[in-house]
């Protein structure tokens, strides 16, 4: 077996790694809404800490065996991956809105992170590491602020949450790679400050993922993480570490549109859990709202007994009684029993 073809097979694997991992961070938050951020006492929770592990420590080694200009963009699989496994595994099928998103937001991805150049032996130095971690630490506590101050919208606080873990995730890639880079050259590990930026950050991604998926489903904040995590990592190699895209400025342009395709596909499965959302809220009102039974003023001819029809109103104990006699402003009505009751 060639390492092109090994890199692709750990690429795949990663991603389904991933995926395993977002079904199962969803179906905690759907079963555990009061666990916010981290249900510790779920062991289904634990095995979606190992298949988040499982899928980074096989998109190293991919990265190790295969170019980063095909490892990058095959893992953006994961989102494509994730439906029909929740389809298969827990039943939870996606409409049609939902796979056009994914598709969207998975080739825009990849055809920008395939256009992006090839990794630079560049590394992070002190006072930029401290800057990133200050920017970065700001950034994740304003969308969590965003966020808990749209509470009453839980797909966009999802949204914004997810956010969060993909800025998260991006930048412990950048540490990840600084660290890397100065292992190849000192062979020591220079910088112990990195390794506690890298838990940080990768402990609050795995925690503010988790929180996205309580009331947003699985495609919108599984896809949200899946773009900006990326995303935020090449933005950081273009300004700091000197690298380029492909081809110019014909490679910036099409960068462009692929940012622009990916951002139209994490658009469309925002609103598309929006109003599913709207339509589940809608149908549990109406199931919850109270009926009685309305009584019909028409006297059956037969047995003496009055005819009564079905009619679904609010009940309410305030309404006043009919009055007796002729000229009354409400109507005579008579129950089964030839009770009065409220007209």
């Amino acid at each position: 077996m060639s390492a092109l073809t090994l890199a692709v097979l750990l690429s795949l694997v990663s991603a389904v790694a991933y995926a395993g991992g977002a079904i199962l961070q969803e179906r905690v938050a759907v079963s555990t809404p009061e666990h916010t951020y981290a249900p510790l006492r779920r062991p289904v929770w634990w095995c979606a800490v190992v298949l988040n592990g499982l899928g980074a420590l096989l998109h190293v080694a991919a990265l190790a065996y295969g170019p980063l200009s095909l490892v990058q963009p095959l893992g953006a699989l994961t989102i494509v991956f994730a439906l029909p496994m929740a389809a298969l595994l827990v039943h939870r099928k996606a409409g049609a809105t939902a796979w056009r998103g994914a598709i969207m937001a998975t080739v825009g991805l990849a055809g920008l992170l395939s256009l992006t150049g090839s990794a630079s032996e560049q590394s992070l130095e002190g006072a930029e590491r401290l800057m990133v971690a200050l920017v970065t630490a700001g950034a994740v506590l304003a969308l969590m602020t965003l966020a808990h101050a749209v509470h009453r919208r839980p797909v966009v606080r999802s949204v914004l949450l997810a956010g969060a873990a993909g800025v998260a995730f991006g930048i412990a890639s950048v540490f990840t790679k600084s660290v890397a880079v100065e292992w190849t050259e000192d062979g020591t590990f220079a910088q112990f400050s990195s390794f506690l930026v890298i838990a940080a950050l990768a402990t609050s991604g795995m925690l503010l993922s988790q929180a996205s998926y309580r009331g947003a489903g699985l495609a919108a904040p599984l896809a949200t993480v899946t773009v900006v995590n990326p995303v935020v990592a090449a933005a950081v190699g273009l300004t700091l570490f000197g690298e380029t895209f492909r081809y110019g400025t014909t490679g910036t342009a099409l960068a462009l549109a692929c940012g622009v395709v990916a951002a139209g596909g994490l658009i469309l499965l925002t609103t598309e859990r929006i109003s599913g959302s709207r339509k589940a809220a809608a149908e549990q009102v109406v199931a919850a709202m109270p009926t009685q039974h309305v009584p019909d003023s028409r006297r059956a001819i037969t047995d003496g007994e009055p005819l009564t029809r079905r009619v679904e109103v609010p009940a309410r104990d305030d309404v006043p009684r009919g009055r007796k006699g002729r000229g009354g402003g409400y109507g005579e009505w008579y129950s089964p029993h030839d009770e009065r009751i409220k007209s």
